[in-house]
C-alpha cells in the first residue's frame, strides 16, 4: 500500500504573494504627442491647442494612459499637462513618461493600500513569474511594506526560493 502524499507546502506557515493577481484589467496606452508638432520638432501653441480641443478623449476611458513625446524636440511642461487635463475624466491613470512609468506608478498606489496585516511573523514569498508586465519596482515597493512585519520574505516558487531577507527577531 502507497504512502499518502502530503502536501508540505499547503500545511505550512509559507504566505505567497502574487503581484499577478493584483494587476489591474485596463487597456494600457501610449499617448504620444509628437503627431501634434510642427514637423515633428517644433510646438505651435495655436495648433496644439486646437489638436488637444478637436481630439476625442472619450476614447480612453477606462484606459490606463502615459502620456510621452517620441522625438527629440523641446515641449514646455504646461503642454504635457494640458494633455493630462483631458485625460483625466476618462482614464483611470495618467502619467507623463512612458509605459513602464506607467506601471510602476500603478502598482506603487495598489501596494500603498494594501492590507499585509495576515502577513505578519509568516514566511513571505514573492512569486517571480508572471505573464504580465510587472515592473522590478513593484517589488521593491513590497519589500518596503512588508519587511518590516514578516519572519522571511524569499523570491520564486514554493519549490525553488531565492531567500533575500531573514528578521534578526
Amino acid at each position: 500500500m502507497a504512502e499518502e502524499i502530503i502536501n508540505r507546502v499547503a500545511n505550512s506557515k509559507l504566505k505567497t504573494f502574487d503581484l499577478e493577481e493584483i494587476y489591474p484589467e485596463g487597456k494600457r496606452v501610449l499617448f504620444d504627442i509628437k503627431d501634434w508638432l510642427f514637423q515633428e520638432l517644433i510646438l505651435k501653441e495655436t495648433d496644439f491647442r486646437n489638436h488637444v480641443k478637436n481630439h476625442d478623449w472619450s476614447q480612453y476611458k477606462d484606459n490606463f494612459v502615459a502620456v510621452t513625446c517620441s522625438v527629440d524636440a523641446i515641449i514646455p511642461s504646461w503642454a504635457f499637462m494640458l494633455v493630462a487635463s483631458e485625460l483625466t475624466p476618462y482614464a483611470n491613470k495618467v502619467v507623463i513618461g512612458n509605459l513602464e512609468l506607467l506601471e510602476t506608478v500603478i502598482y506603487q498606489e495598489l501596494i500603498s493600500f494594501l492590507d499585509f496585516k495576515d502577513f505578519t511573523n509568516k514566511p513571505v514569498i514573492l512569486k517571480g513569474c508572471a505573464d504580465k508586465p510587472i515592473p522590478n519596482s513593484a517589488f521593491a515597493f513590497l519589500i518596503e511594506k512588508l519587511q518590516p512585519i514578516v519572519k522571511s520574505i524569499m523570491f520564486g516558487e514554493a519549490c525553488s526560493t531565492v531567500p533575500l531577507y531573514k528578521s534578526k527577531k
